[in-house]
């Protein structure tokens, strides 16, 4: 899929032992399989079907999505501040496309 983009907002920095949050929202048509284009044509579905944060190589997050999911989805969890590092969010859609983004953080 052309014109992917991922933005992750995350504090630079944070305290060890402190919850800080991290949104993320990614640009995608999440088309449902449900539409039919001009010509009557069912159009195909093609949707982010799973999204994995991990920190530090260590999964923190991960959800499943599917066909409810709005187009360019947005998506704010909390993490526990730990160790200075990166934060990596990955999303793969139905063709097994998949989306990468990284956030830097720094434990105090």
């Amino acid at each position: 899929m052309a014109n992917v983009k991922a933005r992750v907002k995350t504090p630079s920095s944070a305290k060890k032992g402190e919850v800080f949050e991290v949104k993320s929202l990614i640009s995608h048509n999440m088309e449902s399989g449900q539409r039919k284009d001009k010509k009557g044509n069912k159009i195909p579905r093609q949707i982010i079907n799973k999204f994995v944060c991990t920190y530090n190589g260590n999964e923190v997050f991960s959800s499943d999505w599917h066909g409810a999911v709005s187009a360019n989805p947005y998506l704010a969890f909390h993490v526990k501040a730990v160790d200075s590092g990166t934060l990596d969010l990955t999303w793969t859609d139905d063709s097994g496309a998949v989306f990468n983004k990284t956030a830097k953080i720094t434990v105090t």
